[in-house]
């Protein structure tokens, strides 16, 4: 059976912190000794005590339970620097300005890495009236299809969602310079400079 919370992980919080065990405990409600079989890997907080164990360390309850405690260095949250999460398992779609931590149906999301658009994923973009109209050359059944695009500049985000059996291509304004994205549930994430 996996642990969900490892005793390293309390400890080193803690720690870092700068609380000790008779500290944690009093704000926990628990005693020293409990804390102590925690961190020793002789017992685990009762369910009720995670949220209230992971605000007086200072970390998410996702961060308490990975183990991994995020710092966000992208102090300008520059769109362009967005990551993409889908869950395998419902399909919700996630956008985030840099690096955190997803998870979606009991299921932490690893950020999706993008790939250059290859023949099998052409986007054609033609100008019409004050837009742009683009496509993308790709089949579009139940089992293979282009589920979003997206368009990102440093100071906006476009987004389509696509659905299968129907057309992977949509109307969007491109303004300056930025990335289109698009998602293929088969192949994954991939952009083209615009």
């Amino acid at each position: 059976m996996d642990i969900y919370i490892t005793g390293p992980t309390i400890r080193a919080l803690r720690e870092k912190k700068g609380v000790t065990q008779t500290q944690l405990a009093d704000i926990l409600g628990v005693s020293s000794k409990t804390v102590s079989k925690w961190e020793t890997a002789k017992g685990l907080p009762d369910i009720s005590l995670i949220e209230p164990l992971a605000k007086a360390l200072g970390v998410s309850v996702m961060e308490l339970m990975s183990g991994d405690t995020i710092i966000n260095k992208n102090v300008s949250s520059n769109i362009l620097h967005s990551q993409f999460y889908v869950c395998p398992l419902c399909g919700n779609i996630i956008r985030t300005t840099g690096n955190t931590l997803v998870s979606c149906c009991g299921l932490t999301l690893p950020p999706l890495e993008a790939e250059e658009t290859d023949e099998n994923h052409r986007i054609t973009i033609e100008n019409v009236e004050n837009e742009h109209f683009i496509s993308i050359n790709h089949d579009m059944t139940k089992e293979h299809y282009i589920s979003f695009i997206a368009y990102l500049t440093t100071d906006r985000v476009q987004f389509v969602k696509f659905y299968p059996e129907g057309n992977a291509d949509t109307r969007m304004q491109l303004r300056g310079k930025g990335d289109l994205y698009i998602y293929c549930n088969k192949h994954g994430l991939m952009k083209k400079k615009v």
